[in-house]
C-alpha cells in the first residue's frame, strides 16, 4: 500500500509540474486521497523522492556543474566555483504562478508564500543543486545570527538575512557579471553612497558586518520608496529602483507578480524574489526538504583590535599565536598582505579571547618592526641599484622576491615587492594578484523577432561587442534558439600590474545627450554601469535616447571624459 501511495503521489505531483495549471500543495494531503483513508501524510523522505523524481529535463544534475572558462580553467576552489554557477544560473521557469499557498504554520518576519515559481526553485535547491545548497546553508551558521542582529537594529525583516544566500552564497569573495562583489553583491557606487570604502589595499564591500549594515539601510529605503511593499523593495534590491518604478508606470501596477510577467523585466529580476522565498522555507524546515545532518558552522566570533598605523598580516597573526589564513578569514575587507597604508586606526579582527595578549606585545613591537614589506611602483628612470638604494636593502633579495629574471627589464607602472627584514616568503607577490571570483558570463537564448540590436539594448552592451563575444560576421543571422553571450569575460588581474583604485569622492555631472550616443558609450566614457545611469535619472530599462536629453551622473573625478 505504501508503495502504491508513493507511486500515486509522484504522478500527482508530476502532473501538477506544467507551468501554465495549478498543482496540489504537499502542505497536506491531496483531498483527492481522501476516499482511499486511512491514510497517513507523505513522509518527508516520499516528499523528497517525489520532488526528485519530478526535477525537469533542463534541471539535469550534470546542467549545475561549474563550466570552465574559455582557456580551459576553472573560475576558482571547486566549492567557489559552485557557488557562483548557481548564483548566475538563470533557468527557464514557469510563466505563471498557479496556486499559491500562504504558510502559517512556521513563523516569518517576512511575508512568505509558495507558488509555482517558488516551487520550481524548491525542486531545484532540493535536487540538481543540494549540494551546493546545502554547503549554503551550513555556511549561514556562521554569518545569519549576526545578520539577523543587524537588521533587528534598523528594523527590517531579519528572514531577509537570507538575502545574503541568493546574492553571494554567503561568499565575500563573490563577484557579479556586473562588478558587484561581496555578500550583498554591491556596487562600487551603490556601496560609496552607503559608507563602503575601498581602494587597491582594501574593499567593505567584502566586509560581512560592514556590509549588512549598509544593505540593511538600503532595504530600509528601498521599502520607504515602494510604500511598505517588501517584494518590491527586494525586487528593487536586484534590479535598482528606477527600473521597478519604471515597469510599475508602464503596466499600472503595484503587483508584484503581475510585474514579473512577460518581459518588462529582466528574467534575474522576475526569479529574485521566488529564489528568496525558496531559500526561506528550507532554510526553516531543511528537514521537509529533505537536507538532514547539516554541519552549520559556528557563529562568526573575535576580538577588535585598533592599529595605529600600517602593520603585516604576518605580524599581527604572530602576536596573536594565529595563522596568517585564520587571520585573511576574519578580515576578508583586506585585499593583501598588511593593514592599509596611511589609514590610522584601523580596526583588525583577531580570534576571540586574543586581545589582551596582542595589545601587550604590540606595545612592545617598534613601529620599524610592523611592516616587512613595502611595494614600490615603478617610475620612469627607476633600476634596481636605485630603489635598493632608496630603502636600504639589497638588489639580490629584490631580484629572489620578485621572481625577477632580466634585472634591466623593469616595466614602468609594473609593481615590485620589497623584503625590509629578513627572512621574507613568496606571500606579499601572490597577494598582487585579485582574488574575487567571478559567476561565469552571462548568456541569453534568442527568440522570434530578435537582432543583434534589440539584444544590444536590452543589456546595454555595444553590437560590435556582441559579435565580438560571439564570433559573429556582418552576415551572420540570428536563429530562434541561438545562445549568445551578453556580458565579457572575467577579468584577471596581472601580478604585476595591479594598480590602486584610491577611493575619492562622487561629484555630480550633467551630461546632455548628443547625437548617436548610447547608455552605453557614455558609461564607458565616464567608467559607469550603464545600468546606474538609469537609476541616477529614474530611467525604465529600454528607454531611448534623445539628442538634448540631460543625464546626471555621479563619477569620480578622474574618470571624467
Amino acid at each position: 500500500m505504501r508503495g502504491f501511495i508513493l507511486v500515486l503521489l509522484i504522478a500527482l505531483w508530476l502532473g501538477g509540474c506544467q507551468p501554465a495549471g495549478p498543482r496540489p500543495s504537499l502542505v497536506a494531503p491531496s483531498p483527492a486521497l481522501s476516499p482511499v483513508a486511512p491514510i497517513q501524510a507523505p513522509s518527508a523522505k516520499d516528499v523528497v523522492a517525489a520532488r526528485r523524481a519530478a526535477v525537469p529535463e533542463p534541471l539535469a544534475e550534470e546542467n549545475f556543474a561549474a563550466p570552465l572558462d574559455e582557456e580551459g580553467e576553472s573560475y576558482g576552489d571547486e566549492a567557489t566555483d559552485e557557488d557562483l554557477y548557481l548564483l548566475g544560473a538563470s533557468p527557464l521557469f514557469p510563466d505563471a504562478e498557479g496556486e499559491t499557498v500562504r504558510h502559517e504554520e512556521v513563523i516569518f518576519d517576512f511575508p512568505v508564500m509558495e507558488n509555482a515559481r517558488v516551487r520550481y526553485f524548491l525542486d531545484l535547491y532540493s535536487g540538481p543543486a543540494r549540494g551546493t545548497f546545502t554547503r549554503w546553508l551550513e555556511r549561514s551558521g556562521r554569518y545569519v545570527p549576526m545578520m539577523r542582529q543587524i537588521f533587528a537594529e534598523y528594523g527590517v525583516p531579519q528572514d531577509l538575512a537570507y538575502l545574503a544566500m541568493i546574492e553571494s552564497g554567503f561568499n565575500s569573495r563573490a563577484q557579479s557579471w556586473a562588478k558587484a562583489l561581496g555578500p550583498w553583491q554591491f556596487t562600487e557606487s551603490t556601496g560609496r553612497h552607503y559608507g563602503l570604502q575601498g581602494d587597491w589595499w582594501f574593499d567593505e564591500r567584502r566586509d560581512p558586518e560592514k556590509s549588512t549594515h549598509a544593505a540593511a539601510r538600503y532595504l530600509r529605503d528601498l521599502h520607504q520608496q515602494f510604500d511598505g511593499d517588501w517584494y518590491l523593495a527586494v525586487a528593487a534590491y536586484n534590479a535598482g529602483g528606477g527600473r521597478i518604478q519604471g515597469a510599475i508606470r508602464t503596466l499600472g501596477t503595484r503587483d508584484f507578480w503581475e510585474l514579473t510577467r512577460g518581459e518588462h523585466l529582466q528574467q534575474e529580476t522576475r526569479q529574485f524574489v521566488p529564489k528568496l522565498l525558496a531559500a526561506l522555507l528550507i532554510a526553516k524546515e531543511p528537514e521537509k526538504y529533505g537536507f538532514t545532518d547539516l554541519n552549520y558552522l559556528e557563529p562568526l566570533a573575535y576580538d577588535v583590535v585598533k592599529l595605529p598605523s600600517a602593520t603585516d598580516l604576518e605580524v599581527a597573526a604572530e602576536l596573536c599565536g594565529a595563522s596568517y589564513e585564520d587571520l585573511k578569514a576574519l578580515n576578508p575587507e583586506l585585499k593583501r598582505w598588511s593593514t592599509p597604508p596611511g589609514r590610522k586606526n584601523h580596526a583588525l579582527r583577531i580570534p576571540p579571547g586574543t586581545k589582551e595578549h596582542f595589545a601587550q606585545a604590540y606595545a612592545k613591537l617598534p613601529a620599524a618592526e610592523r611592516l616587512r614589506y613595502a611595494r614600490h611602483r615603478v617610475a620612469p628612470g627607476d633600476t634596481l641599484n636605485k630603489v635598493a638604494k632608496q630603502y636600504n636593502i639589497r638588489v639580490e633579495d629584490i631580484l629572489t622576491l620578485n621572481r625577477i629574471e632580466n634585472a634591466r627589464a623593469l616595466r614602468i607602472g609594473s609593481d615590485l615587492i620589497l623584503p625590509l627584514k629578513p627572512g621574507y616568503t613568496q606571500r606579499p607577490v601572490k597577494e598582487l594578484a585579485d582574488d574575487t571570483k567571478r559567476t561565469p558570463r552571462r548568456t541569453y537564448t534568442v527568440r522570434k523577432g530578435d537582432n543583434l540590436w534589440s539584444i544590444a539594448r536590452r543589456f546595454e552592451v555595444s553590437e560590435g561587442d556582441l559579435r565580438t563575444w560571439n564570433k559573429l560576421d556582418r552576415k551572420a543571422v540570428l536563429r530562434p534558439g541561438q545562445q549568445l553571450t551578453v556580458s565579457a569575460a572575467p577579468v584577471r588581474t596581472p601580478a604585476k600590474t595591479a594598480a590602486p583604485a584610491k577611493s575619492k569622492a562622487a561629484s555630480r555631472v550633467v551630461y546632455t545627450v548628443k547625437p548617436g550616443d548610447t547608455l552605453w558609450d557614455i558609461g564607458r566614457r565616464y567608467q559607469v554601469d550603464a545600468r546606474e545611469i538609469l537609476n541616477w535619472n529614474n530611467l525604465p530599462q529600454g528607454h531611448v535616447l534623445r539628442p538634448g536629453d540631460q543625464l546626471m551622473l555621479h563619477v569620480q573625478a578622474d574618470q571624467r571624459g
